[in-house]
């Protein structure tokens, strides 16, 4: 998953391998200082703009634009459309977190709009190495010493093995992930009634953490992790690994200044959470061997191919599950009964006519309805809101109305939501629209749908950053909603805030009548 996977986060200065990249021929505009200026961008023959903005002094400029970005009214959003329209511009420079004493570089220009967006994912314009979390890289402690995938460029020698690697786990047990979906989130929503039965409401991330982990491993794998000596702590395990890797980027509602001064400004130590760590790496030595032989021919060393399973499988999958699936219910929660009735008509049609009763792909393609629902909710809160790349050569960079020159080795970062909620693209950008993207209308909007760090209408190759489980990501998303909706006309939910997305509890099931 992407990426994110499902769900890839130091602002250090490229490595050596990076620079020499920087080689490659690229949309190029006006360079050095002292060479003439172009009066136009190269590509759409836009009027040059100098990027606006100013960094402040140093620390000092870090440190006020940290308090602001997570503390400032609005938020997260509040802060980044302050400075557009402070500026008048959707490309504009600050500094993003953590800034001091973390991150050593956090200067960046921001590109926030649907238009400029996309040099992210052009790895002839741009170098990936180490920017999976950002402006900083999370020690190689927490991953058994290596760099894992996620923090790989394409340019790097083991970029192509390891990204093979992640194929072949998301491909090689296929057959298993429909019908061990529909058991696993069977258990699931049948905990959830008696749940409800019992004190009127139920917590779905609760209930989701466990199947997420128990479907990954055994769908992909052929193991049940209660069945071994992680008992049902595995979801525990990976998301306090997962807090020691993010940390410096969380909110997670303390005081502002001991937040700040715990989260923000250091790192946590990685030996407090190595014993965990090392219980989740000895499940995935023991299940994953399969996986790993492959690994092996593909050249990956058999330690490394563990490690990166790990990452794939803790991190992007079952990190890009907690995130999307209550932010998919919650939603869908908020759509209404009509909506709701759309769904359930859908689903069932589809599975009678197309399934014999069951859920199979050929049904699943029958649910267009279904499908647009699952983009919609990927395209209003993205599971990764934030991509980086420094920029390998001096180049330009075009929003709608300007293009901005860039300078080599400047860091550009993204910011999803503003990407994907572009008003220029979308109409009624701010609402979550079910059938947004039916027909052909809706087909054309498809490639401003970016959360697996490139267009919904490519596939990833081993050449990108692309989300190595993109379709595996959509197709889990959509066995939910028919999940939902083959044994529910309607539901209600409660929705509150989480360090990692939406908390959703759910307050009613009302039971499939037709």
């Amino acid at each position: 998953m992407a990426t994110a996977t499902f769900l890839s986060f130091s602002a250090a200065a490229p490595s050596p391998r990076a620079r020499a990249s920087r080689v490659q021929t690229t949309r190029a505009a006006a360079s050095a200082t002292d060479r003439p200026r172009e009066v136009v961008s190269p590509k759409r023959r836009l009027p040059l703009r100098k990027v606006p903005g100013d960094y402040g002094p140093p620390v000092v400029g870090a440190l006020r634009d940290r308090l602001e970005y997570f503390y400032g009214p609005g938020g997260r959003d509040g802060f980044f459309t302050a400075r557009v329209r402070a500026h008048g511009s959707t490309v504009v420079r600050l500094n993003m977190p953590p800034g001091p004493f973390v991150a050593r570089d956090p200067r960046v220009v921001a590109l926030l709009d649907a238009a400029s967006f996309p040099v992210l994912f052009d790895t002839s314009l741009v170098d990936k190495t180490d920017l999976f979390t950002g402006t900083f890289m999370p020690s190689t402690e927490l991953t058994g010493g290596y760099r894992v995938l996620s923090y790989v460029d394409p340019s790097e020698p083991n970029h192509g093995p390891l990204k093979s690697l992640l194929f072949y786990l998301l491909s090689h047990r296929r057959q298993h992930v429909i019908p061990m979906f529909r058991e696993v989130y069977g258990d699931l929503f049948g905990l959830m009634e008696n749940e409800l039965s019992r004190v009127g409401k139920a917590d779905f991330g609760h209930y989701n953490d466990a199947a997420a982990f128990s479907f990954l491993c055994q769908a992909l794998l052929g193991r049940d992790p209660t069945e071994s000596a992680l008992k049902g702590e595995g979801p525990k395990l990976i998301t306090k690994w997962v807090l020691f890797q993010l940390s410096p980027l969380l909110n997670l509602g303390l005081p502002k200044l001991v937040e700040d001064s715990l989260l923000h400004s250091f790192r946590l130590p990685p030996a407090l959470v190595k014993k965990d760590y090392d219980r989740l790496a000895d499940f995935f030595r023991d299940a994953a061997r399969g996986v790993v032989d492959e690994g092996e021919r593909l050249g990956v060393p058999r330690e490394e191919a563990v490690h990166n399973i790990l990452f794939a499988m803790c991190f992007n999958s079952f990190g890009g599950m907690k995130i999307l699936f209550p932010t998919l219910v919650k939603w869908l929660g908020r759509a209404g009964a009509r909506t709701h009735g759309r769904l359930a008509t859908e689903v069932r049609d589809a599975v009678r006519a197309h399934g014999g009763g069951e859920v199979t792909m050929k049904a699943l393609a029958e649910m267009p309805l279904v499908k647009s629902a699952v983009y919609e909710a990927l395209r209003i809160e993205p599971p990764v809101a934030m991509q980086y790349g420094r920029a390998k050569r001096d180049m330009v960079v075009e929003s709608h109305d300007y293009g901005f020159e860039v300078r080599e080795g400047e860091m550009l970062f993204g910011y999803q939501p503003m990407a994907t909620k572009d008003p220029r693209v979308f109409a009624r950008p701010e609402e979550y629209v079910p059938d947004r993207f039916l027909g052909e209308d809706g087909a054309r909007l498809l490639r401003h749908v970016v959360w697996s760090n490139g267009p919904e209408t490519a596939s990833p190759t081993l050449q990108d950053k692309q989300c190595a489980g993109k379709d595996f990501v959509v197709l889990i998303a959509r066995l939910l909603v028919a999940e939902i909706f083959l044994r529910y006309d309607s539901f209600d939910v409660q929705v509150g805030a989480s360090a990692l997305g939406s908390s959703v509890t759910v307050t009613s099931l009302k039971k499939a009548t037709f």
